[in-house]
């Protein structure tokens, strides 16, 4: 499920998207763990998905396997679970950055709606998509639906977003830090491994270790500065 902000003719002009993944990148957590913890299956469910995140198995069975571990979770439950995770240190800077510098913002997550639109809407991001979890009775079920399910869905979703912006996938900037980031680490022209698991850091262009997204920025603005120059060597 997904849901996009009211953009001002600025942001649909300026032909520059920035994605961010969301779990350990614009929030200090694993949205599932935490739901986990909340359900009281948090060992079960961990070690799912630290294996998922190296890569060591595959994107949607993990993600089948460990929502079906939530099952029985009352909904106030997971609500109040959401609610205590923090943003990542240096999110509301960074983002209030990009912003500034004429960047469309995007949050792709294989996370979770209960999350994803509370954060997009505390960051103002432009584009919020993620998973929703079955909730029946108040209840969650154990079933999850949404554009993100399967094994490489970020790539596709980049490829929309995109779009629509006339914008290729290949003159984007994505911000991640696990397996299920490395199809658009592949396809952006930047990709930033940020908190990052070492699977991913192979096809990043810039690691950065330090836990706290203020360190982007300069980089981003590193970035700035080269496209600039091959906007002036192409012009000349």
């Amino acid at each position: 499920m997904s849901y996009t902000s009211d953009l001002s003719e600025k942001s649909n002009s300026n032909k520059k998207l920035i994605v961010f993944d969301m779990d350990s990148t614009l929030i200090d957590a694993e949205t599932i763990d935490e739901l986990a913890k909340a359900a009281g299956v948090y060992q079960e469910v961990s070690a799912i998905t630290k294996r998922a995140m190296q890569g060591e198995i595959n994107y949607s069975q993990a993600l089948t396997e460990r929502v079906k571990l939530l099952k029985g979770l009352k909904l106030e439950d997971a609500i109040k679970a959401m609610e205590r995770i923090s943003l990542m240190p240096g999110a509301k800077e960074l983002v209030s950055f990009v912003k500034s510098r004429g960047y469309t913002t995007a949050m792709v997550s294989g996370g979770f709606t209960l999350s994803s639109e509370r954060v997009g809407k505390l960051l103002g991001i432009d584009h919020v998509v993620s998973n929703e979890l079955i909730v029946k009775d108040g209840i969650i079920t154990g079933e999850v639906i949404g554009a993100l399910t399967a094994q490489n869905s970020k790539e596709l979703v980049l490829e929309e977003i995109a779009a629509q912006h006339g914008i290729a996938p290949e003159d984007c900037i994505v911000v991640g830090d696990g397996a299920n980031d490395i199809c658009i680490f592949k396809r952006a022209r930047y990709a930033i491994a940020f908190n990052s698991k070492p699977i991913i850091r192979q096809h990043a262009t810039v690691v950065i270790m330090e836990k706290n997204l203020k360190a982007v920025i300069p980089v981003i603005e590193s970035f700035d500065l080269d496209q600039r120059c091959v906007s002036c060597i192409r012009n000349a």
